[in-house]
């Protein structure tokens, strides 16, 4: 059975795409992306399986 771990992200609007490459290429997988507390956040929930 894969065993995961999780990582909770801020994301910045004006920056998403490189910040979530820069998670993509350190082997985490986006699970989901929801707002954050103010309208500039998102905040990403991120996994991957434990090496």
């Amino acid at each position: 059975m894969t065993q995961w771990e999780y990582l909770t992200a801020p994301v910045l609007v004006h920056a998403t795409k490189q910040i979530l490459d820069t998670f993509g290429s350190d082997g985490w997988e986006l699970v989901q992306i929801v707002p954050g507390m103010n309208p500039e956040n998102l905040v990403a929930y991120f996994k991957r399986p434990v090496a």
